[in-house]
């Protein structure tokens, strides 16, 4: 196959000049990690003193990694992104919530957009974080197999009842439902609740979906395990395949806790259990639903490849590629061009609410070595290409 992601016509048509030039001199800030590190400290700080920075964030790193600040703010990106051919995920992005009024803000919200998806063919997805429904303390008791006192038991029961409500007006309404992964020491809990969903609502087909981090060592196991138990009692698997976000969380938590790290010893390890992974699954289509959530071309090539040499056609419903909102369009883009399944994770919220999602996909950027200079050489040859 010939590099079908170096197409920046495609990748960019939807962009202005100044959304072209914004996003140039966005990626050029982030490329150097000083500065991403100034600018956090600075963010938080003005954020956290109310200074008035929100229509500052908002027309520069907001506006290009976010749909808007709620979801109807959304529904302009979401329209213009469809007429390429790119579907759209809105997700509720704000984090680090620990409050029960906070927890069923999300929980009305999720309901929101699983309503908003199943009006509208351009958002074939509704996604929520575990953490938005819960404590992530609570995940950790839970997943350790700790006693709760009878407050926690009572706590943990209302967090899987929204889990429940979620996943049922999911199921009754035709929504898939993507359930996205966190740190690896709340992961159990949530696994669990994951699979007691699919075992509910994935009779007939995938609606609900569990989210695999590759990064771990341990996930390809976990997915033939989950593979086994869905055969022996007739489900359907739903999963979303990434890589994962938490990686310098992860290794030193490992350390300071002494434990061995859940990690893959090197980035070639994560990309090679990456792709066992989305082999597998396209192996077993006839039970399983796959959403692979990768900025990565190689990978989402050696799925292009796997699919033409098993006959699956473009247009699977069963096979999704997915992309973070502001970035890797010349994956999106191309690859709705020649007819695959394509949706982009449209975050939204409030600005202050969001600041904590944008900070961490700043930082993952820079960690993550080649994504920012292959972003800023895909801008680059569109800017010259128009000629700015």
């Amino acid at each position: 196959m010939d590099n079908i992601f170096n197409n920046t016509q495609i990748a960019f048509a939807l962009k202005s000049d100044t959304e072209l030039e914004r996003a140039y001199f966005l990626f050029k800030l982030i490329n150097s990690q000083p500065l991403v590190r100034i600018g956090t400290a600075v963010t938080n700080f003005a954020i956290k003193a109310n200074l008035p920075v929100e229509n500052l964030i908002r027309a520069t790193v907001f506006d290009h990694f976010c749909g808007g600040v709620n979801e109807d703010d959304c529904l302009s990106v979401v329209d213009k992104m469809y007429t390429k051919g790119v579907s759209s995920v809105l997700d509720y992005s704000v984090e680090g919530k620990e409050e029960d009024d906070q927890f069923d803000a999300a929980l009305q919200m999720t309901l929101k957009t699983i309503e908003f998806a199943k009006e509208r063919n351009a958002i074939p997805f509704a996604v929520f974080k575990p953490t938005g429904l819960g404590r992530l303390d609570l995940y950790v008791k839970v997943g350790e197999k700790q006693i709760l006192t009878p407050d926690e038991q009572a706590e943990w029961n209302r967090v899987v009842t929204r889990f429940d409500l979620v996943c049922n007006e999911a199921y009754k309404k035709d929504v898939a439902l993507l359930i996205d992964a966190e740190e690896s020491w709340m992961q159990n809990a949530a696994d669990d609740l994951v699979t007691e969903m699919m075992r509910k609502y994935n009779k007939e087909k995938a609606i609900v979906f569990n989210t695999l981090q590759m990064y771990r060592w341990d996930r390809l196991d976990y997915l033939k395990k989950i593979h086994e138990l869905a055969k022996t009692e007739g489900f359907f698997i739903g999963m979303k395949l990434v890589r994962g976000a938490y990686m310098e969380k992860e290794n030193e938590r490992a350390i300071e806790k002494g434990y061995p790290t859940p990690i893959c010893s090197s980035k070639e390890a994560s990309d090679i259990n990456f792709d066992a992974a989305v082999e597998y699954m396209t192996e077993h289509l006839d039970t399983m639903t796959v959403f692979a959530g990768t900025h990565n071309e190689l990978s989402s090539y050696k799925l292009m490849e796997l699919m033409k040499a098993k006959g699956i056609s473009n247009n699977d419903n069963r096979i999704w590629f997915g992309q973070l909102y502001g970035m890797s369009d010349n994956i999106s883009y191309n690859l709705a061009n020649s007819g695959y399944n394509i949706a982009k994770y449209l975050p939204f919220g409030p600005v202050k609410d969001v600041m904590p999602y944008l900070i961490r996909r700043a930082e993952e950027n820079t960690s993550v070595a080649g994504q920012t200079s292959r972003e800023l050489s895909m801008i680059k040859a569109e800017r010259s290409r128009r000629k700015l």
